[in-house]
């Protein structure tokens, strides 16, 4: 018995939808954004400062309410922040830091756990490097600490 098949290919229009491909980004608009952030450079250190005092604030509220779910939230929301931001605001290492941080508190079932020295350590490691302009790991002490508090990190989510 001979069967044939006939295979119907749709059209795939999606490409239509959305522009094109990667061609239709305009370089032009790029090109402006890239301006525009160059232009708010001079803004990101103070920037940076106002969410380094809002992980004070939630670290404060740690030490007087105690840790709870709530408090504990605050400072993860806090960390997520500065790992988004860090990089934008010329401070990847600020980014690894608060990512290494993010680590401990990720997991919601998990954040009770968290040792409060551990991430103590983190919210100085931050400060530190921002008061000491060490925006990247290439920097030795920086890189030192990114190292040292992943590892710790590392060794008790193990």
């Amino acid at each position: 018995m001979n069967k044939s098949a006939q295979v119907i290919q749709p059209p795939n229009t999606l490409r239509q939808k959305v522009g094109g491909g990667f061609g239709g980004i305009d370089a032009g608009a790029i090109a402006k954004a890239e301006e525009a952030l160059a232009a708010m450079a001079d803004q990101f250190g103070a920037w940076l400062q106002d969410e380094l005092d809002k992980m004070d604030t939630a670290w404060a509220a740690i030490q007087t309410d105690g840790y709870t779910v709530a408090t504990a939230e605050g400072l993860y929301f806090r960390a997520h922040d500065l790992k988004g931001l860090g990089g934008t605001y010329q401070y990847p290492l600020v980014t690894r830091l608060a990512g290494s941080m993010c680590r401990l508190l990720d997991n919601a079932e998990q954040r009770m756990d968290a040792p409060l020295p551990l991430l103590q350590a983190h919210i100085q490691a931050i400060k530190a490097v921002v008061r000491d302009k060490i925006q990247t790991d290439d920097h030795p002490v920086g890189r030192a600490l990114a190292e040292e508090l992943e590892g710790q990190v590392a060794a008790f989510k193990a």
